[in-house]
């Protein structure tokens, strides 16, 4: 089956001409991935897709590949997923050797295959619980989702009754699947990712959404869909496009045959800019088009609500409110703008059981996917308490689960560390894991040394428990604090003296400095140091765990000549991975 075609455009002077999968050594290609294609029954290819977009890449010297969707016609977007999955593991340099990294743009649909493919969601009987095996290496340097419905869209439901569109309908469990993966999130896989949407749409997928906002909408996916704001901030551009330019949209009437269409990538335009200046690394994009934190979605939040009993079985919601707002229900319940705020009162009525209430924070400018729970309910699982992007933990490492009703006291244990403090334990794919601390909001726990992959972190307590997938990544290096914030003073002491390092008694050149962190794994021989940018490193350099207490680790190093400052940032790198940015005193 053929599952790319790596293209060029014929008046195009020096375009390069490829054939097959072979890329030419050292580049890293752009991918295209298509959105919906009504039956695939033709219009499928690049051009009725991205217009001149591999024109527009061509002059910045990018390579282009394609992805069509159409290849595999009417399979689930779960199954799109791992064929993209198989594409990108057959690309090759002229030399032979594997193509490591590509950027991706993905249009519509094509961002959720992208996004199915980085959590590696299984293709599963329906009314089977949702499985992932995501791949420990994406491959996918960076990412740029057009009109991406990554919660939904009213007018799938408008389009046909195929299995892509009842995926794509808002409150499917595909979408709560999706959204939910990681430790009840998703985190894109920490890829530098940028979303591009349209406010140019008429308000008919608003209207049937029942949202009742103008400028909302790019005709199929509203904003706070389209958003990336459930991964990462600041990174969702408005422009005042339409979802495509295919005559059955416009004939529709989602928008009007002159509003220019967000996937038809034009030179000179907004949408051919932000892509140019993102996969460039130059920051143009960001004073292009309008941030949707500055649009009408700047005051609402999508949600998407599901339900869990005491032990976190699934309910079926029959009805649902947040705040004053009624929620509609397909297998999670909806709605795409609700006044934004980090405490909306949820209740979600179950069929043949009591309603569930809880509190949930409902994100501006974005949408938020969430389980009301009675009893232990996890909200996030981090390193030491320093949550770092992307969400992920290191074998051996000191590991902090936030959440509510997670405990009914507040015990500490001290070394050896139980497997259950309190009426609490703490279970990694059924094996308990040595507990340190517990709360009604917060656990600490030593994570157990398991090779990397994706896990399953059960707490369990007299009142019921809560399972979420969490990914074990070989490092993720978290350096302690002395206020508890990521970016707060380094909790560290000169390696000599033994001074606890601060104003008092500063850092000088030629120091050495004990820095206490955690979640350097099994691989600290892989570790580096910055100190104001410089090499920490000296001839006595050590990287390893504290012998005397488990979950701890320790760097020394020696502070570079030419840095001084109150609060002067230091970063340690494992395996590739590089901890928070805490800060030293040096004189």
């Amino acid at each position: 089956m053929r599952l790319a075609i790596i293209l060029f455009l014929p008046f195009l002077a020096g375009a390069q001409l490829v054939t097959s999968t072979t890329v030419p050594n050292g580049a890293v290609p752009v991918v295209f991935l298509n959105g919906y294609q009504f039956g695939c029954t033709g219009g499928s290819d690049i051009n009725s897709n991205f217009g001149n977009g591999v024109q527009v890449l061509q002059a910045s010297g990018l390579v282009s590949l394609y992805f069509d969707n159409c290849t595999s016609p009417g399979a689930t977007i779960e199954a799109l997923g791992s064929a993209f999955g198989q594409y990108l593991s057959s690309l090759k340099y002229t030399s032979g050797d594997p193509v490591p990294q590509v950027d991706v743009i993905a249009h519509s649909m094509g961002g959720l295959i992208l996004r199915s493919y980085l959590s590696g969601k299984q293709d599963t009987a329906p009314g089977t619980p949702a499985t992932f095996n995501p791949p420990l290496n994406t491959g996918i340097r960076k990412a740029i989702f057009l009109a991406t419905p990554n919660f939904g869209t009213a007018v799938a439901s408008q389009l046909g009754s195929d299995t892509q569109t009842k995926e794509m309908s808002l409150g499917s469990q595909f979408l709560l699947d999706l959204n939910t993966w990681n430790q009840g999130t998703d985190d894109l896989r920490g890829i530098d990712s940028l979303a591009v949407s349209g406010n140019g749409g008429t308000g008919l997928e608003s209207t049937l959404a029942g949202n009742g906002l103008s400028g909302f909408d790019d005709g199929v996916v509203a904003l706070t869909s389209a958003s990336i704001g459930f991964a990462v901030g600041g990174r969702t551009i408005v422009v005042p496009d339409c979802h495509t330019g295919d005559t059955l949209v416009v004939q529709f009437g989602v928008c009007s045959a002159s509003t220019p269409p967000i996937n038809n990538i034009t030179p000179g335009t907004p949408v051919a800019q932000i892509i140019t200046s993102f996969l460039s690394g130059t920051n143009d994009w960001a004073s292009l088009g309008q941030p949707i934190e500055k649009t009408s979605a700047a005051a609402v939040g999508g949600l998407l609500l599901g339900a869990e009993d005491l032990n976190g079985s699934p309910l079926s919601i029959s009805s649902a409110t947040a705040g004053t707002s009624s929620l509609s229900v397909n297998a999670g319940a909806y709605k795409e703008a609700i006044l934004a705020s980090p405490t909306v009162p949820v209740t979600a009525n179950v069929t043949g059981g009591t309603p569930v209430s809880s509190t949930v924070s409902v994100v501006p400018a974005a949408s938020t996917a969430v389980f009301a729970k009675p009893g232990p309910s996890i909200t996030g699982v981090v390193p030491a308490g320093i949550a770092q992007f992307p969400r992920s933990v290191a074998p051996g490492s000191f590991v902090t689960v936030y959440g509510s009703s997670l405990s009914s006291a507040t015990l500490q244990a001290f070394q050896p560390y139980p497997a259950q403090l309190g009426d609490v334990t703490v279970l990694i794919n059924g094996t308990p894991a040595q507990i340190q601390y517990v709360a009604a909001g917060q656990i600490n726990f030593v994570y157990p040394d398991l090779a990397p992959g994706l896990q399953k972190l059960t707490v369990k307590n007299s009142s019921g428990q809560q399972t979420v997938n969490v990914m074990m990544a070989a490092a993720v290096p978290s350096i302690f604090t002395f206020t508890g914030v990521a970016n707060g003073p380094a909790a560290a002491e000169n390696a000599v003296t033994a001074a606890i390092v601060g104003p008092d008694a500063p850092l000088h050149a030629g120091d050495y400095v004990a820095l206490y962190l955690t979640g350097v794994g099994d691989t600290p021989q892989n570790t580096t140091v910055t100190v104001g940018g410089q090499p920490c490193a000296g001839q006595f350099f050590f990287a390893g765990h504290v012998p005397s207490f488990v979950g701890l680790d320790q760097v020394n190093c020696q502070i570079p000549a030419g840095v001084s400052g109150g609060a002067i940032p230091v970063i340690v790198t494992t395996n590739g991975r590089p901890s928070n940015t805490a800060t030293l005193t040096i004189q």
